[in-house]
């Protein structure tokens, strides 16, 4: 296996850079997004909030370190200085840092197939000197250059949709949790309103 990624030629070299690359941020946010496992959590905080347990939900939060329940203990905080910019102020924050990392992922993603392309073409243009060179006398020696380019085209797409799956999983699991975070942070608001109706 080695000896086939070799064969590659020098253009493998960025390409294996790119996978590595791709495999560290797919296991780093693996880690991070397991704090969405404590986003249910978020219904218990409001309830909370409802009977007036502003310490005891505070808690909760800090205890379960999730992207909602710290929207929501920003709102709870802040319950009597506008508690919804400070939620969007939050939300914000933790969705950026939920998307941390994705544009490098999507970057392989297109990278990859692109500089399988240009290990590609520059596999053929070995081939074509060595045939200007030597001739057709020597079809080993082109075959080799032919046979460079087709595995650094493969090993380029392989590591793009290798990518391409962690990436879009992580996508949706931010797009699910901002929209947990809206609908949660609405709930908050009502409760909030509702605690300070005399």
């Amino acid at each position: 296996m080695i000896q086939l990624l070799m064969g590659g030629g020098w253009m493998m070299i960025p390409i294996l850079g790119c996978s590595l690359l791709a495999l560290t941020i797919s296991i780093e946010r693996g880690f991070q997004f397991r704090s969405l496992r404590y986003s249910h959590l978020a219904n218990r905080m409001i309830k909370m909030v409802k009977q007036g347990k502003w310490t005891d939900a505070l808690a909760l939060a800090e205890q379960r370190q999730s992207p909602t329940l710290r929207v929501l203990a920003a709102g709870i905080f802040h319950r009597d200085q506008q508690p919804d910019k400070a939620m969007e102020a939050a939300g914000i924050a933790e969705v950026s840092r939920l998307k941390r990392g994705l544009s490098v992922l999507d970057t392989v993603i297109t990278l990859g197939p692109l500089l399988g392309l240009l290990g590609t073409i520059i596999g053929m243009i070995n081939s074509f000197g060595i045939m200007s060179k030597t001739g057709l006398g020597n079809p080993h020696a082109v075959t080799g250059g032919v046979a460079e380019a087709l595995i650094c085209t493969a090993a380029g797409i392989g590591v793009a949709v290798i990518t391409l799956i962690p990436y879009n999983m992580f996508l949706s699991l931010v797009e699910r949790e901002s929209e947990r975070i809206e609908q949660y942070a609405t709930q908050l608001q009502a409760a909030l309103q509702e605690t300070k109706v005399p």
